[in-house]
């Protein structure tokens, strides 16, 4: 039996991740798939139009054998945070291999830009390229000599690194992806989770993407702008929270009064150095009050059991004496605890009782 994971979010589910699942189970019969899911917060600061417990139900209905949590607070981070935080989780349960979806579908190429970014000497060159004002993105690539724009195989990049540079025994594979993540106008039966979620600003039904639209929140913007308004301009040491460097809450505490909505506010405090990602993710750590301290704190040598269904039961009973489970005590789950509240906030749900209660799902 091959022990396969993969690291998904989920928003929303749609027949991509579809066609993700049934291609592992196509290339490897009797694998046991394994998810790492993260919930109501996303690794580019967007709130989840999912709640986690569906994404969980989801999941288990279309062949995922295991879902384990991929916590907030290593979820809405960089993508290297996001990556090697996922890939521990999937190192601590034993997977053998870890599929992802793939622009250039090329696993040599990938490696090979990995290694150059584990270099001692990289950083420093990425660096020297900054201080001539090109934006990260463009710096990364000058330095690593190539042009590798498309978003999963960034990625798919750092979740290589990460195996790597832990010397994890997983094996990484890619699937070729077949639409782009950019694209937000085709109409192709597989399209990107952002096309769907532009169709669905434009009051465009989506049901020919996904099975899942009946269970869509609606996420209310303004609230959101205006709960960040009141944190920005009431709390008087922004820079306590994780992403808040160089003097950007300055540049925070100026906009807030000048913009009418959370987009508004990121272009007017948008630069080179702060892509619109970046953020957006710091707007968030700022919303939930996730501080640097208590992110130097963290420990993930655990990890959190969302669902499972027979077979990833039984996998669990014999992996267990090797793994610590989370009993939800610790800080890293009271991080999830204020998300789900805020999230709650957002778009009217109640997943804190779900939080609480603190039982996988099972199938």
């Amino acid at each position: 039996m091959e022990i396969i994971g993969i690291i998904c979010e989920y928003n929303p589910f749609h027949n991509g991740h579809s066609y993700h699942i049934n291609k592992i189970k196509e290339l490897y019969p009797d694998s046991l798939i394994i998810l790492v899911l993260n919930g109501y917060f996303l690794q580019r600061g967007d709130v989840s139009i999912l709640t986690k417990e569906d994404k969980i139900k989801i999941a288990l209905d279309n062949n995922i054998d295991l879902v384990l949590e991929h916590p907030f607070a290593y979820a809405s981070n960089s993508a290297d945070i996001f990556a090697e935080s996922a890939v521990n989780i999937l190192n601590q349960v034993g997977a053998e291999k870890f599929i992802f979806g793939s622009e250039s579908n090329d696993i040599e190429l990938l490696t090979k830009i990995a290694k150059k970014q584990l270099d001692v000497n990289f950083n420093d060159k990425v660096k020297e390229h900054l201080k001539t004002g090109a934006n990260y993105p463009t710096a990364l690539n000058i330095s690593l000599g190539v042009n590798l724009n498309s978003p999963n195989d960034l990625l798919g990049v750092a979740y290589i690194k990460a195996i790597l540079k832990n010397n994890y025994i997983i094996k990484p594979i890619t699937i070729k992806r077949t639409n782009n993540y950019h694209d937000t106008v085709s109409n192709n039966e597989i399209i990107s989770a952002s096309n769907i979620r532009e169709k669905l600003k434009n009051n465009i039904n989506v049901d020919k993407y996904t099975s899942y639209a009946h269970l869509f929140k609606n996420i209310d913007n303004n609230l959101l702008f205006n709960l960040l308004k009141y944190k920005i301009i009431t709390d008087h040491n922004l820079d306590k929270y994780l992403s808040v460097d160089e003097g950007i809450e300055y540049k925070l505490i100026k906009e807030i009064n000048n913009s009418s909505n959370i987009t508004e506010l990121i272009t007017k405090v948008k630069s080179k150095r702060y892509t619109y990602n970046r953020i957006r993710r710091m707007l968030i750590h700022i919303l939930i009050g996730l501080t640097k301290v208590d992110k130097n704190n963290f420990k993930l040598d655990y990890i959190k059991i969302l669902g499972f269904n027979i077979r990833g039961q039984k996998y669990l009973n014999k992996i267990k004496k090797n793994i610590n489970i989370s009993d939800n005590n610790n800080l890293i789950q009271k991080y999830e605890l204020k998300a789900s509240l805020i999230y709650d906030l957002l778009t009217s749900s109640n997943t804190y009782q779900f939080e609480i209660k603190n039982k996988p799902i099972k199938k």
